[in-house]
């Protein structure tokens, strides 16, 4: 069960992917919570930006570094729309996150219990705590109606 706090950030995160929709890119949207405030949101900006480490995970990592004025983002929370990537669970790894909540699962690539889970690896020097399936149904829709549509076109 989620609380409306967590309901409330993973609607945000679910705002910024349909803005990711928008602009065409992979509709995923983060954001950054610490002491229940947002501090940090972004969405993918991989194709506009043609960079590809511009997932909304690590834009809003680096945003709300820069928020807070350091690197360690303890006590922080990251609300992702889509389970994240390796390179996005090892930022939260280094960034020192609490907990990374998702929305969907990501069979090809999901690096928080689905293909891999780097939340939790005893190797690493830090662990976070990984949520999946918050507004589970509402973060596929927005994932699966941008693909839906795309084929469309096609």
């Amino acid at each position: 069960m989620i609380s409306g706090n967590e309901r409330r950030f993973m609607e945000e995160a679910l705002r910024l992917a349909r803005e990711a929709a928008n602009l065409g890119e992979v509709p995923v949207g983060a954001v950054v919570v610490r002491h229940d405030v947002v501090v940090a949101g972004a969405h993918n900006l991989r194709e506009t930006l043609q960079d590809p480490t511009a997932h909304a995970e690590i834009l809003a990592l680096r945003q709300a570094a820069a928020r807070i004025g350091s690197w360690r983002l303890d006590g922080c929370d990251l609300y992702v729309t889509l389970e994240p990537c390796a390179m996005c669970a090892g930022a939260m790894v280094l960034a020192r996150v609490s907990r990374c909540l998702f929305g969907t699962t990501d069979p090809k690539g999901g690096f928080l219990g689905t293909v891999g889970d780097l939340s939790s690896h005893p190797a690493l020097n830090h662990r976070f705590e990984g949520v999946p399936g918050v507004l589970r149904d509402d973060a596929a829709e927005v994932l699966s109606g941008f693909f839906r549509a795309l084929r469309d076109r096609s």
